[in-house]
């Protein structure tokens, strides 16, 4: 019997509701049911159960996975949770399927993010964010100096975090302009950074996840390609999906 039983989280993860992660906050919030009764944290799960998350029942997957890269214009906010922030990204794009996105890009911040409702990709592309690479182009409000780039790409103390940043790449590109490559995803990373250097971010734009680049008007999305799906599975290299997407290239809002 026990083999049959599943994690609580991974089942709503695997359904494609939600990733395990924000499975868990919605756990703890008591928004989920098993049979009409409100589990602890790591319960498990059998077939013949029935889940819900605020009243409505999640039953097993019946459709393909759905990947999309997104063009975040400034002002929008990164959450699934429609009923407190009215400039969602989930409202904004208006996809006919539930999907949320893996990791953030913050409300001033523009550019690239991936979308999906397949919860267990989230997982694998969150536990491999210390080593995937994250491409920006950053203004700030003064001349950029060497000592700037220097500081900035060797790793810099951010003491509201308790945490040194790790060393990255980071390129001029003319007086106020500059490309940053980081291998981690600290809260506002890179305007804390400027910020301890005594520069203010002016505009911040994500032009790369991995092997995504961003080639997609603002506000606008589009499905991976097949090419862009394999190479991205074999840098999370634990993947086991399949995935035939749509080949249509730009599926706009």
């Amino acid at each position: 019997m026990s083999d049959n039983l599943t994690r609580l989280n991974k089942y709503l993860s695997e359904a494609g509701y939600c990733s395990r992660r924000e499975a868990d906050r919605l756990i703890d919030a008591g928004r989920v049911t098993i049979n009409d009764t409100v589990p602890e944290m790591g319960t498990k799960v059998a077939p013949d159960d029935v889940i819900k998350v605020d009243g409505e029942i999640i039953g097993e997957r019946k459709q393909d996975f759905v990947y999309l890269a997104f063009n975040k214009p400034v002002g929008i906010v990164c959450t699934t949770d429609t009923r407190v922030e009215k400039d969602n990204i989930i409202d904004f794009i208006n996809y006919p399927k539930r999907i949320f996105p893996i990791g953030r890009l913050d409300k001033p911040s523009e550019g690239l993010i991936l979308l999906t409702d397949d919860g267990d990709i989230v997982n694998k592309i969150l536990r491999a964010s210390n080593n995937h690479e994250k491409e920006y182009i950053v203004t700030v409000d003064k001349p950029i100096s060497q000592t700037f780039i220097q500081r900035m790409a060797g790793g810099i103390y951010i003491e509201e975090l308790k945490q040194r940043t790790k060393k990255c790449v980071v390129k001029k590109i003319d007086k106020h302009t500059f490309s940053i490559i980081l291998t981690q995803g600290l809260n506002r990373q890179i305007r804390r950074m400027c910020e301890y250097l005594n520069y203010e971010v002016q505009t911040l734009k994500r032009i790369r996840i991995m092997n995504i680049k961003l080639d997609i008007p603002i506000g606008k999305y589009r499905e991976l390609t097949k090419e862009e799906f394999k190479t991205l599975s074999k840098l999370i290299s634990d993947s086991k999906k399949t995935f035939q997407p749509n080949q249509r290239r730009h599926r706009k809002n």
